[in-house]
């Protein structure tokens, strides 16, 4: 469809061309991940009339990695049809640009247009990107194991029955969910990130601190970055964006963000997920109208420091409450879980509880603030001293490895979706 897209000049025949490709990947898409979704929706509905729907319901496996080089996919023949992109005519090199093992099945979202020239042009790698793959590997993997996979026990432990535990080890969870998500995911584009730099290919950065966010415009120019930009480019900007009018841009929002909170799974917990933060970016943009949005945090004196600390912690607070919906299986646990925010009940491990929480929130942030300071995910590098990078990175490792001798590691969140 690309090679016929660039050849066509017949305005009609290129749209159709582009409609073919669009709803061939989409229907695939569609039928392996959304049918079962759809059937049982209106299953549940027609239940009222008497009608069983049932039969219709098909056990599916879910191809790997779908949502996402459906999504590159996509991205080429649309980009072909701007005439942003001229298409390649090597199979080899478009089946490659679709299945790069490194970011195959939890991405990035490459683009055509970044990673198709570099394989077309590809090299052996230079001794940088040896040194920043390797430091990308081992930073990645002590995120997603040391951080990921400890809190993920404590969270699958505490979510697998919300009803045995207080309401601070049910905050305690949520929390430590927040932090797992993150240090999963982005632990995972750093691996493969650092994966494809020891095979001479650079990928696009995943992540850039969003916890450090003190709006949520500003967090989702810094979480899933792939994701974000690609709902901006392809479905926002499509519908209008900004440029039909007030109503039609927070309409535009709220539909980009159901479509992505869809994106990740055919269940109405994620449409909700997607609508509230489809809510609180149109509440932002009502409030930043006619402002310069800040997207790094700036401050010269203590008040500064305390407006900026209140600012990202309000942000937090409202990004903790949708992972909510991110996680629970089912209403049953979501209409549980806020019953006991609201109807506080105490529980006899508080302390225990506020100081797990602090230690993980610490380790955290901190990877995230040697990350903003040195603009740089590869900030080991900038330790001048050979010997003292080699011992940080054997000790990051070693610590990684003695963990998963004794514990299996929990699978990556991403996988699923």
């Amino acid at each position: 469809m690309g090679i016929s897209i660039h050849a066509c000049d017949d305005k009609r025949k290129r749209r159709l061309f582009l409609l073919v490709s669009l709803f061939s990947n989409l229907g695939i898409l569609g039928f392996f991940k959304y049918f079962n979704f759809f059937v049982d929706s209106f299953s549940q509905s027609f239940d009222f009339l008497g009608v069983n729907l049932d039969y219709l319901h098909i056990n599916i496996i879910l191809p790997v990695g779908i949502s996402f080089y459906t999504f590159q996919t996509l991205s080429y023949t649309i980009d072909v049809y701007k005439g942003e992109l001229k298409p390649t005519f090597s199979f080899l090199d478009f089946s490659l640009f679709v299945a790069f093992f490194p970011q195959l099945v939890a991405g990035p979202i490459e683009r055509a247009k970044n990673l198709l020239p570099q394989i077309r042009d590809l090299t052996l790698p230079h001794k940088e990107q040896v040194r920043q793959g390797v430091v990308l590997i081992v930073t990645g993997m002590f995120r997603k194991v040391i951080i990921g996979d400890t809190t993920g026990k404590i969270v699958d432990h505490t979510f697998a029955d919300t009803s045995l535990y207080s309401s601070p080890e049910l905050l305690m969870a949520l929390v430590l969910f927040s932090l797992q998500i993150y240090a999963d995911f982005s632990g995972y584009s750093s691996i493969a990130r650092g994966t494809a730099k020891l095979l001479g290919i650079e990928l696009m950065k995943n992540f850039n601190q969003p916890y450090l966010a003190s709006n949520i415009t500003e967090f989702w120019r810094r979480w899933h970055i792939s994701l974000s930009t690609w709902l901006r480019d392809y479905l926002y900007i499509p519908l209008g964006g900004n440029r039909k009018g007030t109503r039609r841009t927070y309409m535009n929002l709220m539909i980009t963000m159901l479509l992505g909170g869809l994106w990740h799974g055919a269940s109405w917990n994620f449409v909700i997920w997607g609508g509230l933060h489809g809510l609180y970016l149109g509440l932002h943009k009502f409030y930043s109208s006619g402002k310069k949005i800040q997207h790094e945090f700036r401050f010269t004196n203590l008040k500064g420091l305390m407006v900026y600390l209140a600012k990202a912690f309000f942000t937090y607070l409202m990004v903790l409450f949708t992972w909510l919906f991110f996680r629970a299986t089912n209403f049953s646990d979501i209409s549980h879980f806020v019953s006991k925010m609201i109807n506080w009940e105490p529980g006899g491990y508080s302390g225990r509880i506020v100081v797990i929480c602090t230690i993980y929130l610490l380790l955290s942030h901190s990877l995230d603030f040697f990350e903003y300071y040195t603009k740089k995910h590869t900030y080991i590098l900038r330790i001048k001293s050979a010997p003292i990078r080699l011992s940080v990175l054997t000790y990051m490792s070693l610590v990684v490895f003695i963990y998963m001798l004794q514990s299996d590691p929990l699978p990556f969140v991403y996988f699923q979706f």
